[in-house]
């Protein structure tokens, strides 16, 4: 593989009450092997000095041009979106606030550009949880589908923080869904895969840091729930380009969508929202059912990039 500037990477970071960790997320950007074009973070409407702690982070990043903006709070996909068309890079790469690569992780990921059909590229990652760490090996469910986009659709696999993307894909897919409360990422991927053309890749390398907290998993299960059904029914009509997939990954996501909410809703001793969620689940996917079977899409994407 071909060695690739990183002169064309804008990194994508939104930042919402993340005065405490956002000089993480901006150190570890600094410690780069492969020094990006540029760092743009969005503050979305913070009440915790996350603008002035950015800002005075410009020193870590030494000849790596820093743009810190200020919105009124949107939520993390419209601080994205706004990112997305301020950047000057042919690349987007994606690190939330709270979160951190490690230092080859553009290095790494840039060479897979030279395969011009790839819009996307994504590693796997390390969940850091109460001191602890786990891999979350999404190269292996990767490698594991016959067909990747399906493959992608039913699990879901590819974490924010992981990935680099052409801008110009993520142009014309329409950005991120704001009005999705959580996944627009997932939403986002799904959007720009569509086009059997867009192909994708997931390697084996861990070159980032998800730091979990029980705000982002408790709080944001119903939620999840949720939008993980508008995901799910918005693209299930991408998935006539491989016959008989359709249905039964429909299902499938379904299935996994609810499984996920009863997991976390068990592993904190919820157990009434556990057995809730599971009875609800034969009833969800009916529904999802009879709008893909009917033709109706009832969550159509737009160009969320355009005002209005």
């Amino acid at each position: 593989m071909n060695n690739i500037s990183g002169a064309g990477i804008s990194v994508i970071v939104p930042a919402y009450r993340a005065a405490g960790t956002i000089g993480r997320a901006l150190a570890s950007v600094a410690d780069q092997t492969l020094r990006p074009l540029e760092v743009i973070v969005v503050d979305d409407g913070s009440d915790d000095g996350t603008l002035e702690a950015a800002k005075s982070s410009a020193g870590l990043l030494g000849d790596i041009r820093l743009t810190v903006l200020h919105q009124y709070h949107g939520g993390a996909g419209a601080a994205r979106n706004r990112a997305i068309m301020e950047a000057a890079g042919h690349y987007v790469a994606f690190l939330d606030a709270d979160d951190e690569w490690l230092p080859a992780k553009l290095e790494r990921s840039l060479p897979y550009f030279d395969d011009p059909a790839i819009v996307l590229v994504a590693h796997n990652n390390l969940h850091a949880e109460a001191g602890a760490e786990r891999l979350n090996d999404a190269a292996s469910r990767f490698r594991a589908a016959p067909i990747s986009f399906v493959g992608l659709y039913r699990k879901g696999f590819i974490g924010t923080c992981t990935v680099v993307a052409k801008r110009e894909a993520v142009l014309s897919a329409g950005g991120l869904d704001p009005e999705l409360k959580t996944a627009q990422d997932f939403d986002l991927w799904l959007a720009m895969l569509a086009d059997p053309a867009n192909r994708f890749v997931v390697f084996d390398e861990a070159l980032s840091r998800y730091h979990v907290t029980e705000g982002n998993i408790t709080s944001h299960t119903a939620r999840r729930l949720a939008c993980g059904q508008i995901i799910a029914e918005r693209h299930a009509a991408a998935l006539k380009h491989y016959p008989g997939s359709m249905l039964f990954s429909l299902a499938f996501r379904n299935a996994a969508i609810f499984n996920e909410a009863r997991a976390v809703y068990m592993s904190r001793c919820r157990y009434g929202l556990a057995i809730w969620t599971m009875a609800r689940m034969p009833f969800a996917l009916l529904k999802s059912l009879s709008v893909v079977l009917l033709g109706r899409n009832i969550h159509p994407r737009r160009d969320y990039l355009q005002p209005g």
